[in-house]
């Protein structure tokens, strides 16, 4: 029996011996393949390994607001999954927790309601009975931001610390943002892949002007051959982008967009772009693109039109006259120029004024926006060679590409013209802002200079880089510096201040006793298939303010207004208006608000509007110690009919007429100057009543 036993003992033995063997034997052979037999294999394959090169990414660069405030920049954000096959996934847990669960993403992930959630978490469960079927990648939640993860890691069921049990996992990635939405969006500009590349470039705006600036430089990694391993090493470190600083002032931004789509909702337009520039330095402050949303109500930024061609009309007036003035072709400004009903210059379609009269005073053409006035004095000098005005505008440096950093920026088309019958006509049109295509930052430009006292400064976006060497870039100016001498842009000031405070402006709308603003209306008919579209019209206004002491200077143009506008006044000009009136209620206009001043009538001291609760000045003169005041006109006594509600704010206007059974509309900010039907009026009930309403 004993030796049965050992003879089995020594049988296992020798077994395992012989497996140990033979396994040793397949060792050395494979050993001695890999070494001697395939060593010309093996030793290929580790250099293409060590050889690979690969790309880092380099971070790209933030852009900033002029006071370093971040307008666009990297930031992680997570995407949110559920593992259903996750090896202790608790089907029973999530059951039990649904209902709080669902409540909980509701409340802080309001894209679903409550049982939309509880419904999307338990589709997978309910449809797919096989559990080796359900997806392992379930998209909960894309678009995180690291606070909202955590979060989310907190409510019923995910806060289980054995993340097998819930499945949930998050994917990282990187993307960019804008901390302040759509502001200035357009401007700012987009990033993704191009064509080109599958690397993240810029698309449009400064991100697609600077995108080399931005991107930086890419660095490179290999594969090293380490004692123990192959491992990835940094050969040439990547350097991140450059950060540039805009010269975009948030709070300007702000209200620029704020107004412009307010007055773009009141007249009902198509779409509508303002720019707001510092005249010293031509620092675009403020640009702000709108058109209507095609997919629901209000407004969205829309393409730059700042920076693309449009013909301008009656705006192009002002660099007409500004050469007439600088070369002397006008230097009688009390010479009466005939006008009447039309002129038919060379033969050519008959040029009208919107009101004509007889003759018209050379100083008065911009006031009141003389097309036959303007062709008039332009044709005097350049009748015989009308080719000579291109050859007049390209030398002031206004068909230069201004390189404003923003992308799709266009120069104006200026055409030089044949010195024949047509070559006349069509000078006589681009004198007053037909057969031309311009801008409306170049337009600005040139009103910028007559506010700068002649100094041609070159509109920019940009101001400072910070990278590897840091750079403030210097003012840059267009042509020679200069578009005028100081007298020429005196006499210039003056003709746009007429446009809205002379008797006969175009702009009088626009008159107010805080801000002094001079400008000029532009209106000119859009064209479509070929030809003009006189039931569509663009309306602008550039202009300037305070006109005393100018400190900034915008340019608003308004698309095909429908309802609520008499004039390029009332709506591109309103924009302009209340921007002016915003900056100066804020103290951007170099001013500050003294309350405690004794003198009122220099609008230091507060307005109170009237109200139908008595004089609300007594409310507030011992709390805040307010000596000074501007006081609107009361309304007059009821005489029965339709309540008098001139002097009143909006609010206590509406109050007033609703309570009388009256319906309300109104235009314009401030308090009510006008009302129609007039006060004390006999009307039944539900008619309507409208207001106009001014500062």
């Amino acid at each position: 029996m004993k030796k049965d036993n050992r003879s089995n003992i020594l049988f296992r033995y020798a077994f395992v011996v012989v497996l140990i063997l033979i396994l040793s034997a397949m060792i050395v052979i494979k050993l001695c393949d890999t070494t001697i037999v395939d060593v010309d294999k093996w030793n290929a394959r580790a250099n293409e390994l060590l050889s690979q090169v690969k790309t880092i990414t380099p971070s790209r660069g933030n852009i900033l607001a002029s006071d370093g405030s971040v307008l666009a920049t990297n930031l992680n954000f997570y995407t949110a999954r559920i593992d259903y096959r996750a090896e202790k996934f608790n089907d029973k847990l999530l059951r039990d927790t649904i209902d709080d669960l669902a409540l909980q993403l509701a409340k802080h992930f309001p894209v679903k309601d409550a049982q939309e959630w509880r419904k999307h978490l338990l589709k997978p469960l309910e449809e797919i009975k096989d559990k080796s079927k359900r997806p392992r990648a379930y998209k909960l939640l894309s678009g995180l931001s690291h606070s909202d993860m955590e979060l989310l890691k907190t409510m019923p069921f995910f806060s289980v610390k054995n993340r097998n049990r819930t499945g949930l996992t998050f994917e990282k990635y990187m993307r960019r943002f804008n901390p302040y939405g759509d502001m200035a969006r357009r401007s700012i500009g987009g990033v993704g892949e191009t064509s080109e590349s599958k690397e993240i470039h810029g698309i449009s705006g400064l991100e697609k002007a600077l995108d080399s600036l931005l991107y930086g430089k890419a660095g490179y990694s290999k594969m090293i051959n380490l004692t123990k391993k192959i491992t990835e090493w940094t050969d040439v470190p990547a350097i991140p982008g450059s950060d540039i600083v805009t010269t975009i002032d948030i709070n300007m931004q702000d209200i620029v967009e704020n107004e412009l789509n307010n007055v773009l909702d009141t007249c009902g337009a198509d779409w509508g772009v303002a720019v707001l520039m510092d005249v010293k330095t031509g620092d675009i402050k403020a640009i702000s693109n709108l058109e209507r949303n095609p997919r629901g109500p209000g407004y969205i930024e829309a393409r730059n039109r700042a920076v693309m061609g449009y013909e301008p009309g009656s705006v192009v007036k002002t660099l007409s006259m500004m050469i007439a003035v600088e070369d002397g072709i006008i230097t009688n400004f009390d010479e009466m120029l005939p006008t009447g009903s039309g002129w038919a210059y060379a033969g050519g379609r008959p040029i009208t004024d919107a009101h004509h009269s007889q003759a018209i005073r050379a100083g008065d053409v911009i006031e009141q926006s003389s097309n036959i006035g303007m062709a008039r004095i332009i044709t005097r000098k350049y009748n015989d060679n009308p080719g000579a005005f291109y050859s007049r505008v390209k030398q002031l440096g206004f068909l230069e590409p201004m390189n404003t950093g923003i992308a799709g920026e266009v120069p104006p088309r200026f055409d030089s013209v044949p010195s024949d019958r047509g070559g006349r006509i069509a000078l006589s049109r681009m004198s007053y802002g037909y057969a031309t295509e311009i801008p409306p930052l170049y337009t600005l430009a040139i009103y910028n200079a007559i506010a700068n006292d002649g100094v041609f400064v070159r509109p920019r976006l940009v101001k400072e880089v910070r990278g590897e060497v840091d750079s403030v870039l210097p003012i840059g100016y267009m042509g020679n510096g200069r578009a005028c001498s100081p007298r020429t842009a005196e006499i210039m000031r003056g003709m746009l201040t007429n446009v809205v405070w002379g008797d006969h402006g175009t702009a009088r709308f626009l008159r107010n006793d805080i801000v002094k603003i001079a400008g000029k209306t532009g209106t000119c008919y859009m064209i479509e298939n070929g030809a003009y579209n006189t039931g569509k019209k663009r309306l602008a206004f550039c202009g300037f303010f305070p006109a005393e002491a100018p400190q900034y200077s915008c340019v608003v143009l308004t698309c095909h207004p429908t309802k609520n506008f008499f004039g390029a006044a009332t709506t591109s000009g309103q924009v302009l208006r209340n921007i002016a009136l915003k900056l100066y209620s804020r103290g951007m206009l170099g001013n500050s608000s003294d309350y405690n001043r004794e003198d009122g009538s220099k609008g230091s001291a507060p307005t109170f509007y009237a109200t139908s609760t008595g004089n609300p000045y007594k409310k507030y003169r011992e709390t805040f110690s307010l000596p000074g005041r501007r006081s609107i006109q009361s309304p007059g006594k009821g005489t029965g009919g339709i309540p008098d509600v001139k002097g009143y704010g909006i609010r206590d206007a509406i109050v007033a007429l609703e309570r009388a059974g009256y319906n309300v509309g109104f235009s314009g900010t401030g308090y009510v100057r006008s009302q129609s039907p007039s006060a004390g009026t006999h009307a039944p009930a539900g008619t309507k009543v409208t207001l106009t309403l001014a500062n």
